[in-house]
């Protein structure tokens, strides 16, 4: 599937590639099944920009064909997922950086490991990397922008075996209850409530630690009226657009509070960070303690329908691109 030009999902074509060998440090891979993230959304409009022609997709898992010369960590008939840059997942078969590729356990099947590495390794890094200033301990609370999401289930489950009270925030009273099935100790309907008095209200006035906000221009300004004194915002997504320009200042009006703009890609730019991460990820799902919620699947002839209902906030949990 591929764009020439940015624009709404009517661009996404299907296209004929040959597929060659892999060179030095790159390997062959045959998707079993490709995941679909927001991020793709923002790719495709140009939000995010690219060289044209582009193809789309951050996660997939499959087996592996063919190695470059260097690899080491991979062979041929490997069972394999990654999340990864550049972007090329919406396809069949692709030749791709092996680095950020990692080898799927047995017990987590192709659709799971496609579904799960990009949502779950951004999981991870909130949870475990991206931190406030006094850290966080079992009992605290946290808030969590679109809970009911792929990654916002995710977190909702790993929050839960944290000792974390994970506070979420979704746009229906049903993604309000998908939310508190998978471990929130809280949700909040924005649509219908000020989501910040709540979380004040919930937290007996004194606010929470940490925000992990991936909505962007609609709730900044309510995820810093959520925070304690010192507390961070770590705005990681732009569902309703980017943040605007504002001034530092108000940062020290309202208790000093620290704020950070974190990637996935920043994190997995080693092999070694890859590879931890996912080794946390892939114990916290083989223990059971974090199950994948895969509620969409779309052939990938149909990702223009699958972009459509992302954006129209019509899926919950995680979706994804079926090849067969």
């Amino acid at each position: 599937m591929r764009i020439d030009r940015n624009g709404g999902p009517e661009e996404l074509k299907l296209v004929d590639v040959e597929v060659g060998e892999p060179g030095p440090g790159e390997i062959r891979i045959r998707h079993k099944a490709v995941g679909l993230n927001f991020i793709d959304t923002y790719q495709r409009s140009g939000l995010y920009p690219f060289p044209m022609p582009l193809q789309l997709g951050m996660e997939a898992a499959g087996i592996v064909e063919a190695v470059g010369e260097g690899v080491t960590h991979l062979a041929p008939g490997d069972r394999a997922a990654y999340a990864s840059a550049p972007p090329g997942a919406y396809c069949e078969l692709r030749v791709m950086p092996a680095r950020s590729v990692c080898r799927l356990p047995d017990a987590i099947s192709f659709e799971t490991g496609a579904a799960m590495m990009l949502k779950g390794l951004t999981a991870q890094y909130l949870l475990k990397k991206t931190l406030p200033a006094e850290g966080l301990q079992p009992g605290d609370f946290i808030l969590f922008h679109a809970a009911a999401g792929g990654v916002g289930l995710i977190a909702c489950q790993w929050a839960k075996a944290l000792g974390l009270k994970l506070i979420g925030t979704a746009g229906s009273d049903a993604k309000c209850k998908l939310a508190l099935e998978h471990g929130a100790a809280h949700c909040i309907n924005y649509g219908t409530e000020d989501f910040a008095a709540r979380v004040k209200e919930i937290t007996g006035g004194q606010g929470v630690k940490v925000v992990y906000d991936s909505v962007g221009k609609d709730t900044f300004e309510g995820s810093l009226n959520c925070l304690r004194p010192f507390g961070l915002l770590a705005s990681f997504g732009n569902g309703s657009g980017p943040v605007p320009p504002f001034n530092l200042g108000v940062l020290g009006q309202k208790g000093s509070l620290y704020i950070t703009r974190p990637t996935l890609f920043t994190h997995i730019a080693t092999r070694e960070a890859t590879q931890a991460m996912a080794d946390d990820l892939f114990a916290v799902v083989e223990s059971g303690a974090v199950k994948i919620p895969i509620a969409q699947r779309y052939p990938l002839a149909e990702v223009q329908q699958a972009h459509r209902d992302l954006e129209a906030r019509k899926t919950t949990g995680c979706t994804i691109l079926t090849l067969d």
